[in-house]
Formats: structure tokens, C-alpha cells, sequence
């Protein structure tokens, strides 16, 4: 029986608030990653031959621990790397860490992030239908909110042609269009959405994550705006080279947090 085996069903028997939705108890995340890596396919095959590959372990996560309460709208800030998209993957249950439990119901969880599976070879309308199978939408689905998506893209007219000819704000548009359409979900996952396209498309963007958030939501936003987090969260996380730095306050959190950077 693995650790997360072992900690899944040890979950079932602990007592558990009915008014928290996401509860993370001592998650650690650990990747194992090669040391030097080979510069060219010769050496990568003369390495492989002499059995000659190295590894390191890296710890994206360490120990963390919080929870969140039905209906709050709680930020994560930190900087690259820091392990903030790890954990909002473990939470959605696209991955499943090395040890410690993550209490949540995984049907409620809706995990937004933009331009997931899109290949740059396909049209931007076969890549709605790609991108939105990956997402979970059915093709009636799809089908019944095509005209929905292209129109909040503001992409009429650009559908068939082949996403490698979008500007990066185009495919920006059309990634938030897709991830966006569906009716918000009891526990919604913001993984750095609310950054795209120009100023108009943000704004336009921002107000309708602020309808999603405002539906009654539990929340989880991602953003590397500060001013993002205080202006929409009741309580925020920094999280810094895996481990849990600061929790509470969205503005004592996020001075905390620029404060660092700053220094």
C-alpha cells in the first residue's frame, strides 16, 4: 500500500468540518528530475547505453497545511516556481503528491487555465472542440455554446484559421473563452486567468471571473497581481519554494509578500 493509498483511506475515518470544502493536510510534492542533463541526442544515447543517467529529487511542496471554508475567495501569491500551480493540480486531482492528504470533493472542482492542449497545427475551431474535450465539455456541449465562445473571443471570422497564424493574445482570448463558458462549478480553481489579451479583453475578462466568484463559489485564484488578490479575496496564501510562508489577511499577506520581493 503506497503513502497516498495509505493516507486516503486513513482520510475516511478523521473527523471532518462540513463547512470547509478544501482541507490540505502536510502535503509534500517531490519530482525526480535528471543532474546534467545530456546536451545532444549522441550523448543522451551513449548515457542510456552505459546506463550512466544521474538523478536528484526536487521538493516542489513541503508540509503544507490549510483550509478553506465554503463560499471564501482565497488568493495564492508567490514567486515562479514556487510550487503555487503543483498544489492547485493536486487539489483538482491532476496529481497525487508523495504524502499528505488533500480532503475535497473532486466533483465540485473546476480547475481554469488557459490554452491547455492546444495544438498550433488545427484551427482555432477544431481547437474549441479539442480543447474543450481536455476540459471535460461534451461535443453537444460544445456544440450548443460554439457561437458563445467565438463571440467573447472576439475571433468571428478567424475560426478557421490555423492557431500558429494567432497573435498570442488571440490564443490567450480564446483559451479564457472556452475555460470560462460552462456554468460555474461549486469549487472553482483560477490558475493565472486573469492576466490575458490586451486592456479592454481584462477588464472584460476580470468581470466575468467577478460574476463566476460572486455566484456563491468557493474560490482559489492564482495570480501574480497583487492588486487582483486584494481586490477580490477574503483571505490569501503565500506560498515560497514549497513551503507555507504567510496565511490570513489579503492585505497583510500581500505587503508581506511585495516586501520580499522588494528586499
Amino acid at each position: 500500500m503506497g503513502i497516498w493509498e495509505g493516507h486516503r483511506r486513513a482520510s475516511r475515518r478523521m473527523p471532518r468540518d462540513p463547512a470547509v470544502d478544501i482541507e490540505v493536510r502536510n502535503v509534500t510534492m517531490e519530482f525526480r528530475r535528471a543532474k546534467d542533463e545530456a546536451t545532444s541526442l549522441k550523448e543522451l544515447a551513449v548515457r542510456t547505453l552505459r546506463r550512466q543517467h544521474s538523478y536528484e529529487t526536487f521538493r516542489a511542496l513541503d508540509r503544507v497545511s490549510f483550509s478553506i471554508r465554503k463560499g471564501e475567495v482565497v488568493g495564492i501569491v508567490g514567486t515562479n516556481g514556487s510550487g503555487k500551480s503543483t498544489l492547485l493540480k493536486i487539489i483538482s486531482g491532476a496529481l497525487v503528491p508523495t504524502c499528505g492528504q488533500v480532503l475535497v470533493d473532486k466533483s465540485k472542482v473546476q480547475l481554469l487555465t488557459l490554452g491547455t492542449g492546444f495544438d498550433l497545427e488545427l484551427t482555432g475551431r477544431e481547437n474549441v472542440y479539442l480543447n474543450g474535450a481536455i476540459i471535460g465539455y461534451t461535443k453537444r456541449y460544445i456544440d450548443e455554446k460554439y457561437d458563445q465562445i467565438v463571440a467573447f473571443a472576439e475571433l468571428e471570422g478567424f475560426m478557421e484559421e490555423k492557431v500558429r497564424n494567432y497573435s498570442s493574445g488571440m490564443v490567450s482570448r480564446l483559451g479564457f473563452a472556452i475555460a470560462t463558458v460552462r456554468d460555474t462549478p461549486e469549487i472553482l480553481i483560477l490558475d493565472e486567468v486573469l492576466s490575458v489579451g490586451d486592456l479592454f479583453f481584462r477588464k472584460k475578462s476580470e468581470a466575468r471571473i467577478r460574476e463566476m466568484i460572486h455566484g456563491g463559489s468557493t474560490v482559489l485564484i492564482v495570480s501574480h497581481s497583487t492588486s487582483v488578490i486584494r481586490g477580490n479575496c477574503s483571505k490569501a496564501i503565500w506560498i515560497e519554494k514549497g513551503k507555507l510562508r504567510a496565511m490570513g489577511d489579503p492585505k497583510s499577506v500581500c505587503d508581506a509578500y511585495e516586501g520580499m520581493k522588494g528586499g
